[in-house]
């Protein structure tokens, strides 16, 4: 799968649970780990794993490599990892606290996919 494909699929899945505030960021020129990183939001730990677990399991279903998961077992804060895409699902708090998407915006944000 190309790497914009897989992106959309993970957009497309995030958006199949309810997924909020989902911003992709293309982190390729920053750092040799990944293409794509993608954080999202769940309104609670059930939703979280929800979302992770629909996003695994779609994944395996399209024999997408699944590199990692983790966090999963506390579900403030799961982290899928595609490879090429790497998906950061958190809960408000947790996402509030980290500030992720500072960390690698505004120079990385994606205002259009390909």
């Amino acid at each position: 799968m190309q790497k914009n494909d897989l992106l959309n699929e993970v957009l497309n899945d995030l958006s199949d649970l309810k997924a909020a505030n989902v911003i992709p960021l293309d982190v390729h020129q920053t750092t040799p780990l990944t293409d794509y990183m993608v954080i999202a939001t769940g309104n609670s730990s059930r939703h979280v794993k929800a979302i992770a677990d629909n996003l695994v399991r779609k994944m395996k279903a399209r024999h997408q490599s699944l590199f990692s998961v983790e966090g999963d077992r506390e579900n403030e804060w799961v982290l899928v990892d595609l490879g090429d895409v790497v998906v950061h699902i958190m809960q408000q708090r947790t996402r509030d606290f980290y500030h992720l998407e500072k960390l690698w915006a505004p120079r990385h944000s994606m205002t259009a996919l390909a």
